[in-house]
């Protein structure tokens, strides 16, 4: 009696079809939603950006400064991706080749800022005293006029040009790196592997290049890539004031300037410029916030 039983109930197991995985798909899909995709695009944004400025002929292989007169305010299409301006050129051949000025302007500005704006918080930090308080108010000074005057002051004083726009941006900045510079160099003088090395014998100059200095530039980097960004946005502002490049440069500021007489009939002259500034701004922004959480 025993043994039909059995084979019955194994019978009705086998003819029973088997359950997938349940946990398989739903942590598969979580795993998908927890990787970084917004991090991965802003990347591949600014990689992209990078190459339009080192290689803009593989990209755009014509020459962004001709156009053919028959074309113009063309809107965009597969010929034109960005369409054409008022002289028949591509729009997106001179946003391409506009990247590395744009891009090398926004490099002099933060290169500018770090240098000039680490040394002062290094200084600030480490000496401290009556050294700390003048330099902190000379910084303090600086935070207070807004970066946009302090840029237009510094143009007309050193004349109109991308790099002389970088130049003021980049003192512009200077305050930023400053500040943050010495909060971090006050920090790590206070660490117990700091006070050991001065208790071993390390000098202060050894200190502050051995362990000091080392240990408080990672913030900095990240600001550095926030200012990165933040850069392209001030520069492309001068350029659209009229304070950057000299036309017929295709500086992006200068493009977006030059298409907002014609916004009611061709809004790509504008539009399609600005989004790519506001896509390279924000992927840097991006990068900097996932550095600033990696640093904490």
């Amino acid at each position: 009696m025993t043994a039909p039983v059995i084979a019955e109930t194994a019978d009705v197991v086998s003819a029973t079809p088997s359950a997938p995985a349940p946990a398989a798909t739903p942590r598969r899909r979580r795993g998908l939603r927890r990787r970084p995709w917004g991090l991965y695009l802003a990347v591949a944004a600014v990689a992209l950006a990078v190459l339009w400025a080192l290689i803009p002929g593989v990209f755009a292989p014509g020459d962004p400064l001709t156009g053919v007169p028959a074309d113009k305010l063309l809107p965009p299409s597969a010929a034109h991706w960005f369409g054409t301006d008022t002289l028949g050129r591509d729009l997106f051949g001179r946003v391409v080749h506009g990247a590395v000025h744009s891009l090398s302007g926004a490099l002099i500005a933060v290169t500018v800022g770090l240098a000039l704006g680490t040394v002062l918080g290094a200084i600030a930090g480490s000496v401290g005293g009556i050294v700390d308080d003048v330099l902190m108010r000379i910084v303090d000074v600086l935070l207070a006029i807004p970066g946009l005057l302090l840029s237009l002051s510094v143009i007309i004083l050193l004349g109109f040009g991308t790099v002389n726009a970088a130049i003021a941006v980049g003192l512009g900045s200077v305050a930023a790196f400053a500040r943050l510079m010495r909060a971090e160099v006050a920090r790590v003088r206070r660490t117990e592997y700091v006070e050991a090395a001065f208790g071993s014998g390390g000098t202060f100059v050894a200190v502050l290049r051995r362990h000091v200095l080392p240990n408080s530039l990672t913030p900095i980097v990240a600001l550095a890539a926030l200012q990165f960004g933040t850069a392209i946005l001030a520069i492309s502002t001068l350029g659209f004031l009229g304070y950057g490049a000299p036309p017929p440069t295709p500086e992006w500021g200068l493009l977006i300037a030059e298409g907002r007489n014609y916004i009611a009939t061709a809004w790509w002259l504008t539009a399609l410029p600005g989004l790519v500034v506001v896509a390279v701004v924000l992927s840097a922004n991006r990068i900097s916030h996932r550095l600033g959480r990696g640093v904490r």
